[in-house]
């Protein structure tokens, strides 16, 4: 898949792009069905399949402080929509000056000139251009005039409710991981760069990685998970505290994320590693003593296993 930060000149390079059109935040079960229904378009007609989206997101420019989390990391989207088929993403930085452009203006300029689109691909809620006036409605409005196709991609609804971003941030700043997974369509999931910490996870004999997520990322609520962890291409299972350690710190500390990977030897400072929320086992709580603690850790850690029928599990990732 080829990145580009920048729509000018694309269509020089694709004479035939199908471009979806969208935040794609999560990249949740309705953006792939958009993403998937514009690639198989494309493949059926020859044609390059295409994401336009923008980084950081709009709301990060124009209002900041009501800027939401990201399900998402740059990275991490980047490596979803590759594997859904998408052969170019147009990563767009988003500013003021861009925010100023036309809805009428993005189609001629961007979408007509410097794309030359065969069809664009859009979610029924869709908007775009100067304080988002333009709709599905108006892309097929001009459609006719610039010689392009336009799809509106229904809803997608689980359990009677429809797919969106803001329902996946409102579970999983819950900390319902489990239920949030059946909208994504995939477990959610944090990945960074272990660093070191108080090592106190070591004299209680359970040794941790302490994460080193990017900044905006949206975290789970505090608590104790069961979680799987990917480490140079191996899985292992783990169990994962977000939060403060109340036993040990003052209640106003910075919570962080800490993973003690089971049946795992090695030393992983400095490693990538990614960690895949599976299910909320309990909250975080203080406890009375250390002892308390650590019969509390083995419980959680019996609780992770059984969830794998109790058996030891690492393997290669294929």
């Amino acid at each position: 898949m080829k990145v580009y930060e920048t729509w000018e000149g694309i269509r020089n390079q694709y004479a035939n792009l199908m471009v979806g059109l969208g935040n794609f935040d999560g990249v949740h079960l309705g953006h792939r069905q958009l993403i998937c229904k514009m690639v198989a378009a494309a493949r059926e007609r020859k044609a390059t399949p295409a994401v336009f989206t923008f980084h950081p997101h709009p709301l990060a420019v124009l209002d900041p402080e009501h800027a939401p989390p990201l399900l998402l990391t740059p990275r991490a989207k980047e490596r979803i929509m590759c594997r859904l088929g998408v052969e170019v993403l147009l990563r767009v930085p988003f500013t003021a000056g861009f925010a100023r452009i036309g809805p009428r203006e993005f189609i001629e300029e961007v979408l007509f000139r410097g794309l030359g689109v065969e069809a664009v691909f859009v979610g029924y809620n869709y908007t775009f251009g100067y304080r988002g006036e333009g709709t599905p409605e108006l892309l097929k409005e001009y459609s006719h005039k610039y010689g392009f196709e336009v799809h509106v991609v229904p809803p997608v609804t689980v359990d009677g409710q429809v797919v969106s971003s803001t329902l996946i941030r409102s579970l999983l700043l819950a900390g319902e991981v489990t239920k949030a997974a059946r909208f994504m369509g995939y477990y959610p999931f944090v990945e960074g760069q272990v660093v070191t910490g108080d090592r106190r996870g070591a004299t209680l004999g359970f040794p941790t990685a302490n994460l080193n997520p990017e900044e905006g990322l949206l975290i789970p609520a505090n608590g104790v998970y069961s979680v799987e962890v990917e480490v140079d291409g191996d899985r292992f299972l783990g169990v994962a505290n977000i939060g403060t350690k109340p036993t040990f710190n003052a209640k106003n500390a910075r919570p962080n994320i800490e993973v003690h990977l089971l049946d795992f030897q090695g030393d992983l400072y400095g490693c990538w590693i990614l960690v895949r929320f599976r299910r909320r086992l309990r909250e975080e709580r203080r406890f009375a003593s250390v002892a308390e603690l650590v019969a509390q850790i083995q419980k959680d850690i019996h609780q992770a296993r059984m969830e794998y029928g109790g058996e030891q599990r690492s393997y290669k990732y294929k």
